[in-house]
């Protein structure tokens, strides 16, 4: 028995030296995600945890703050400001919070805080409400059998709207009146976590946050009417609901290896993606340093990474059902409908 103690403490020793440390010298007692999310309709900032878990913010924090040597810390009014601000404060909060619950096993059993939800039981909102600026990358995997190139050019970024394109997750894809070609790609959403320009892209960058998920979901439909141009980026990718992102963020020093996140698409039952990030012509780091040489990017901005090549094209007809996972971040799904007619 003293025996089989001693090796459940060592394990559990070996995963908590294991976990990374924080900015403020201290570890987290296990990893978590961030989200945001809406009950009996009053929106909050959460914590997820074992992915399963909904910790509210606020209410959390206070409980914290009763103890009698905790430090009073002010708690962001979204998840944009929580970003802003974790490298000062926030992240340290965060992890006193997540270490007091599981030291006081109060994520144990079926009587729990009235702050902390089962998954599910509370509506899962698009973690970030809303971005300054969103930006998407396209034709950034290499296809199966692609020799890797030595000059590869650099990223093709677009901007993609924010408010009324972006949904969280289980929201409505919504099909344009009209418009018959539609597809839906799995993509590594960026997440910065501070104010960056001209910062030259390396190895790591810590000006990112952390990792979501995001949906490419495009009108691969011809111009409505005939023009000088060949294609129309605006058409193609700014309907409102093709934006999906979710279902929550990954604070960077959580996600192992961000090289080597595994990607799937399914619709129906049908797999239709099946990638790796190692795939990408142009790494997230090389993403960040070629938009910030354009513009300030800021925290809470998101940069999509782009979309494996799909297995076979599908166009989507209301009443599909969209699956997107990625390995150490989540699932995101939805479901398709057609637009209201006039």
């Amino acid at each position: 028995m003293k025996k089989t103690l001693f090796v459940v403490i060592a394990l559990a020793l070996l995963v908590w030296v294991a976990l990374p440390l924080g900015a403020q010298g201290i570890r987290a007692a296990e990893p978590f995600k961030l989200g945001t999310f809406s009950n009996n309709g009053q929106q909050f900032v959460g914590i997820v945890l074992r992915d399963r878990l909904i910790v509210e913010l606020d209410a959390a924090n206070r409980e914290f703050e009763s103890r009698p040597d905790a430090m009073k810390v002010p708690m962001p009014a979204d998840m944009r400001e929580l970003i802003t601000r974790y490298q000062s404060g926030m992240q340290r909060r965060l992890y006193e919070i997540v270490n007091a619950l599981v030291t006081d096993k109060r994520l144990e059993g079926q009587g729990f805080p009235g702050f902390i939800h089962q998954a599910g039981t509370v509506r899962t909102l698009a973690p970030i409400l809303y971005p300054t600026k969103m930006l998407n990358t396209a034709a950034n995997y290499y296809k199966a059998g692609d020799e890797r190139q030595a000059d590869r050019g650099v990223p093709y970024l677009f901007m993609q709207p924010t408010v009324g394109a972006i949904i969280g997750d289980s929201e409505d894809i919504v099909l344009p009146r009209g418009r018959k070609m539609i597809d839906a790609g799995t993509e590594v959403g960026i997440v910065i976590g501070r104010t960056t320009k001209y910062v030259k892209s390396g190895a790591t960058n810590p000006y990112i946050f952390g990792y979501t998920i995001t949906l490419d979901i495009s009108d691969r439909g011809p111009r409505s009417s005939v023009s000088q141009f060949n294609s129309d980026w605006l058409q193609g990718k700014a309907h409102d609901t093709f934006a999906p992102i979710g279902p929550w963020i990954v604070p960077r020093e959580f996600v192992k290896d961000v090289f080597n996140l595994s990607q799937r698409l399914w619709i129906n039952d049908t797999l239709v993606q099946d990638a790796t990030s190692n795939d990408m012509i142009h790494t997230i780091n090389e993403l960040v340093g070629t938009a910030d040489e354009i513009m300030t990017l800021f925290p809470g901005d998101v940069i999509a990474a782009g979309s494996p090549t799909s297995s076979e094209q599908i166009f989507l007809k209301p009443g599909d059902k969209i699956r997107a996972t990625i390995d150490g971040i989540g699932t995101l799904s939805h479901t398709v409908k057609a637009d209201k007619e006039e």
